[in-house]
């Protein structure tokens, strides 16, 4: 590479990502292979429009890419394109639900979300998103005693504020969500079911988590999570509302998709359709209920009590550590979290009560639940000042050489 500045930081970055236990729950390690299709020359292709019907000529070959990943897609959840489409142009999770709701709903309806300080997105219809200037959030939580969702009472709040559109899917709620439930709610209210899925998307296809797709009218999903795809996103809807929804990503909001991109998606979707990712998808659900378990164990709370899924809330203030304080002191372990508020935090969200860890990116690596079991006591050893975090630190370099990426 003859920009040897960038090549530099990217050798950095590779070297950080080497020796650090990363415990986001949104992010994962994509395979050689998506990387390949990324930087591949299918970045050279404009292709505004959809298969067979561009803006542009020479896009037969994309033509093919696109359709390619939209067939991988439906077939990875077992949809039948009769009843299903896929649009995988979206750039991002974000546009992809400001797309859906620009398609669906005239602005100034009512869309029922969850608060993003109780473990709802940004897009969900908070103030500062434009989901929340230009729509009405009917903002939803989760119980104070339990802090999973009471069903009973989102029942109630839909027929009190008879909300157009109701979004199940979040970003910090480790208990399984029931769609079931939300579909009867939508109904009971003449609403739209939205799952957004963009963090169990890969535990769903699969099949360590309940699928939305018997229920919701669409399914929103970002591909790097879970899935290990490329950061991409890509929006499932019924039949019916799918030409509508193809207009808003484009022409509405986008112009050319990145064609580049889609096959890299494509390539995700491949990966997971093989009979190793049953088995990787299960392992992340196991892996975080033991670095839930064992945090517990010794004397951490976790929020709801648990998790179902592959990632928790810890709850540090309990303990008398910000939320904040923390991810900092377990960064110089080489152990990455992030700062996260929990339900009915008294504290603010740049200091937040908690932090928010998982098991994505370390269950990539291969790791179990003893390494699961070790990280946990690290955690409690670095936050509870038992050990310092450069002498952890040591033991964390040692445990990732073990189990070393594959680049």
């Amino acid at each position: 590479m003859k920009d040897q500045e960038i090549q530099q930081l990217i050798k950095k970055e590779m070297e950080r990502q080497k020796e650090t236990i990363d415990l986001i729950p949104s992010e994962n390690y994509s395979s050689s292979q998506v990387f390949e299709a990324l930087g591949s020359v299918l970045c050279n292709k404009y292709a505004e429009g959809y298969p067979r019907k561009r803006y542009y000529q020479g896009n037969a070959v994309v033509d093919e890419v696109e359709e390619l990943a939209q067939k991988r897609g439906l077939d990875l959840y077992g949809l039948s394109p009769d009843e299903w489409s896929l649009n995988v142009q979206p750039l991002s999770g974000s546009p992809a639900n400001l797309a859906v709701y620009l398609a669906l709903l005239p602005p100034g309806e009512k869309v029922m979300g969850m608060q993003l300080d109780m473990g709802g997105h940004l897009t969900h219809g908070h103030k500062v998103s434009v989901t929340g200037k230009l729509w009405t959030q009917v903002p939803y939580g989760v119980s104070r005693d339990t802090e999973r969702l009471d069903y009973d009472e989102l029942m109630k709040l839909a027929k009190k504020e008879k909300p157009k559109m109701i979004i199940a899917g979040y970003t910090a709620y480790s208990p399984a969500i029931d769609f079931k439930k939300f579909r009867e709610i939508a109904d009971a209210v003449d609403a739209y079911l939205i799952a957004d899925v963009s963090h169990l998307a890969g535990i769903i296809a699969g099949g360590a988590y309940p699928s939305p797709f018997p229920h919701a009218h669409v399914v929103t999903t970002t591909t790097h999570k879970t899935l290990r795809g490329p950061r991409s996103a890509v929006i499932f809807s019924q039949k019916e509302l799918s030409k509508q929804i193809d207009k808003t990503v484009f022409p509405g909001l986008q112009g050319g998709p990145h064609e580049h991109q889609i096959a890299a998606v494509a390539t995700t979707f491949y990966e997971a359709m093989q009979p190793g990712f049953k088995k990787y998808a299960h392992q992340i659900v196991k892996n975080a209920q033991a670095l839930a378990d064992e945090l517990e164990k010794l004397g951490w709370r976790i929020v709801s009590g648990g998790t179902d899924s592959h990632l928790m809330l810890v709850d540090t203030a309990d303990r008398k550590i910000g939320g904040k304080e923390a991810a900092v002191e377990l960064e110089k372990a080489n152990i990455v979290t992030n700062m996260n508020t929990i339900p009915y935090d008294p504290r603010p969200p740049m200091d937040p009560s908690g932090i928010r860890i998982g098991s994505p990116a370390c269950t990539t690596r291969g790791m179990k639940e003893p390494e699961m079991q070790q990280i946990a006591k690290w955690i409690d050893e670095v936050l509870s000042k038992k050990r310092t975090p450069d002498e952890v630190r040591k033991d964390v370099l040692a445990m990732c050489e073990k189990f070393p990426l594959e680049y």
